[in-house]
């Protein structure tokens, strides 16, 4: 009698704490994933695309033995010049950031729906999958970002004063063909594999850490602003041996007299890079790295946020 008034109780309590719960939000369709996804990017991107001009000018002087000062850089090119390429690096996002985000969260709660659950594991393989996907569609845009973002700082006699993110394209094509496009792709592909592992699989995880350890609620603006801090951090020191080989791949010149180009592959501009100039020669350039990866996870996932509210709210 005791045990079945006890169990009764526990059902009623249960279904207390049950109907008292907050229901979850609905979940959003596809199109306003990809959507809020690749807004936020360039929004994100709007931000910090000085500090990404920075570091590829910085890491591209360092592979060509010469000194990089802002200061310099500011007095030979102007304030403005940080801006050089914003045009191209607005449109990667439209194809990079919608594609990255988006489709991890697509494959993200696929997996869930086939294993019945979502750990560390699933987030690192959808990851890797969504990121080197968007890496290798989007890699023609990084190609154009790194030749714009560096090609007034070279010698009046090696730039290709390039006008718009369209001239830049319309001209690699005709001068190297199709291909240029996919010029380090490898490091570039493999560096956003590592990226979706670094900043939005660990950024998915964080969040339900920062839940647990500081009591937040998860997809709060609090909370995106720990977790983004935090996968910034790591996947800025993770990635930029990677980014470092990217650009020099990205941007480099066919030898006068071979004809051969110095950057055949991401394992040989490493070793390459490592044997000459040092290991840490690759990580040239840090910290205006770091702000343009720290400040882009942060502003991106933000407004992503933001936007996902809003649209929940009015649509």
């Amino acid at each position: 009698m005791y045990s079945t008034l006890m169990n009764q109780q526990q059902k009623q309590t249960q279904v207390l704490l049950a109907t008292s719960a907050p229901a979850a939000p609905a979940p959003l369709p596809k199109s306003a994933i990809f959507a809020t996804a690749g807004i936020g990017g360039c929004m994100g991107w709007c931000v910090v695309h000085p500090f990404n001009t920075i570091a590829v000018r910085s890491n591209l002087a360092s592979a060509a033995g010469q000194t990089f000062t802002l200061k310099g850089m500011i007095e030979k090119q102007g304030l403005m010049s940080v801006y050089d390429g914003l045009s191209a690096g607005i449109l990667r996002q439209v194809f990079y950031a919608s594609t990255r985000f988006g489709l991890f969260e697509t494959f993200r709660d696929m997996l869930h729906e086939y294993r019945g659950k979502t750990d560390f594991a699933s987030r690192v393989a959808t990851g890797l999958v969504s990121g080197g996907i968007a890496a290798y569609i989007s890699c023609p845009m990084e190609v154009a970002v790194v030749r714009m973002s560096n090609d007034s700082s070279l010698p009046k006699e090696e730039r290709r004063n390039y006008k718009s993110v369209v001239d830049t394209a319309t001209r690699i094509i005709k001068e190297e063909g199709v291909g240029a496009f996919w010029r380090g792709s490898g490091p570039f592909v493999t560096r956003a594999m590592m990226v979706g592992v670094f900043q939005v699989a660990t950024l998915d995880q964080f969040k339900e850490m920062y839940c647990s350890w500081l009591d937040q609620k998860k997809n709060s603006i609090p909370n995106v602003f720990c977790a983004a801090m935090t996968s910034g951090l790591v996947y800025s020191v993770a990635t930029m041996p990677l980014e470092a080989s990217k650009n020099r791949m990205a941007s480099q010149k066919p030898d006068p007299v071979t004809g051969k180009l110095p950057f055949t592959g991401t394992l040989q501009t490493l070793t390459k890079v490592s044997s000459e100039n040092g290991f840490m020669a690759l990580y040239n350039g840090f910290l205006p790295y770091y702000l343009r990866c720290g400040g882009h996870t942060v502003s991106m996932f933000i407004a992503v946020q933001i936007l996902r509210d809003y649209y929940r709210e009015y649509a």
